[in-house]
């Protein structure tokens, strides 16, 4: 099992900048890659980004260019930083584990961030 918890969400004026973190414990070892979604009100999750065991990243377009995933290994963590906020960036930000041989999922309870025009 992983387990997942999201910290630093919050609200922010456009144009601004947040890092989110996501400590993972449990199973760390077999975590295949560790990823962001996000929930806005009244819309569907959709994945913000990804980061694979080997270090490859990959960004919704929405994101490009403007956020950041990164992680380190040794404290289990992977951050999103988030820069140039726009209010679309508004919703419910996840963390996501997939883990094992047969691709689980883990999620985190989410961390808000708003974001003001």
């Amino acid at each position: 099992q992983v387990q997942l918890e999201e910290f630093g969400g919050g609200l922010v004026q456009a144009g601004g900048s947040l890092r989110l973190s996501c400590a993972a414990s449990g199973s760390t070892s077999i975590i295949n890659l560790m990823a962001w979604y996000r929930q806005a009100p009244g819309k569907q999750r959709e994945r913000v980004a990804y980061i694979s065991s080997g270090g490859t990243t990959v960004y919704a377009d929405s994101v490009k260019g403007r956020f950041t995933i990164s992680r380190n290994r040794a404290r289990n963590n992977v951050y999103l930083q988030m820069n140039s906020l726009k209010p679309d960036d508004t919703g419910v930000y996840y963390c996501n584990a997939e883990w094992g041989p047969h691709g689980l999922d883990s999620w985190g309870k989410g961390t808000p961030v708003t974001v003001s025009s």
